[in-house]
């Protein structure tokens, strides 16, 4: 099933997308890549969101000719691949371009349905000027609050500061992956790639320190061959530093050296969730899990009747992400790392009745802390 609830909504956007090919500027800061489903909120995309779905967040991305530095192994917009005009996915879906004059025009026309707008930098030698540049433009232009997701690799200590004088509010450092040998491997030396572990945690701490603790935090991705203790412990280092978890479920991207590598088991996916949530709330610590020999989660640590409670809540399996003014969840990304429909990983919006039993069920393995189903 794709994003849209219809094949012809996929057709006007295939139709729609030829006019952005060839458009001037080409380049950030002038032009901005942003996601189909933020392109569809603003109006430039026709198409409807599976179960009438809401983006709060337009998240838009820095682009050049020249594409990203980076070579991270997972990504559809790594290995120099050119800019605008690549056609390729990140984050699942494509990313047409737009120039920002006309994004700000789009977002000042719908500001009521944007609670923030979140700002992804590359790996590109320009990506920190231009990354201050668009956020004090937005930010001059109206009150919504903008985080920006930095790229450590390209940044010194002293551009995070520069970066709160643009007018951002929060921080976010895609360290992805929950081990420093599974970073190396798929962003790091071993990659051909130019990103540290050593850096993004630094980086983190330091937005944090300056940003304030639950104004900065990690993207974390579950499925590169972590044990579920081991994205545990990194969830809970940097709950325990003051940040918070974004979380993703791995999805192979078309094109990249990962195309073909398999999602992660749903029921390791949902134990993740409900652990960062716990972690994140302050509910347990990571340390207070039981693990097995394979480092899955055995035993969250709780009573069974408040572990159920939880469960029944249903936000431990929502959209982890920044908040707007409201307190929440703004950027809940829609469908961005599952298809939709009934095997939805994170929900955009508050899961009903038939999809926490849905969840209890695919939670559900044997020897594990009894839940109900």
């Amino acid at each position: 099933m794709s994003l849209y609830d219809s094949r012809k909504g996929c057709a006007e956007h295939r139709n729609q997308n030829e006019s952005w090919r060839n458009m001037e500027p080409t380049e950030s800061p002038q032009c901005m890549r942003m996601s189909l489903g933020a392109a569809m909120t603003l109006g430039f995309q026709s198409g409807q969101f599976y179960r009438n779905a809401r983006l709060y967040c337009i998240n838009l991305l820095l682009t050049y000719r020249t594409g990203c530095a980076a070579r991270c192994a997972y990504c559809g917009l790594s290995g120099g691949h050119p800019g605008i005009t690549s056609g390729k996915s990140f984050i699942r879906v494509t990313w047409p371009a737009y120039t920002l004059e006309n994004i700000i025009q789009r977002i000042a026309e719908r500001r009521n349905g944007v609670k923030r707008i979140c700002i992804s930098m590359l790996t590109h030698k320009r990506a920190v000027q231009d990354t201050g540049k668009v956020c004090m433009h937005l930010r001059s232009s109206f009150d919504i609050p903008v985080s920006l997701l930095v790229s450590p690799t390209v940044m010194v200590p002293e551009d995070l500061a520069a970066f709160r004088s643009a007018g951002a509010d929060k921080i976010g450092v895609a360290i992805d992956l929950a081990t420093p040998g599974l970073f190396d491997r798929y962003r790091g030396s071993v990659a051909g790639g130019p990103h540290r572990w050593e850096t993004y945690w630094r980086c983190l701490s330091d937005a944090v320190e300056l940003f304030g603790k639950g104004n900065a935090g990690a993207h974390f991705m579950v499925g590169m061959g972590e044990t579920e203790k081991e994205m545990c412990e990194a969830i809970q280092r940097v709950r325990d530093m003051g940040g918070r978890t974004h979380l993703f479920s791995f999805f192979p991207e078309t094109g990249s050296v990962m195309s073909q590598h398999p999602q992660p088991p749903m029921d390791k996916y949902r134990h993740i969730q409900l652990a960062r949530f716990l972690i994140d709330r302050k509910v347990n610590r990571a340390e207070s899990f039981a693990f097995n020999a394979r480092g899955q989660i055995v035993d969250f640590g709780l009573s069974g009747d408040l572990l159920e409670e939880i469960i029944d809540l249903g936000e431990p399996f929502r959209t982890s992400g920044c908040a707007g003014y409201d307190g929440e969840v703004a950027c809940n990304r829609p469908y961005a790392n599952s298809r939709p429909g009934p095997g939805i990983r994170n929900f955009p919006f508050r899961p009903d009745k038939s999809d926490i039993l849905r969840i209890r069920k695919q939670m559900i393995r044997s020897g594990h802390q009894r839940i109900r189903n």
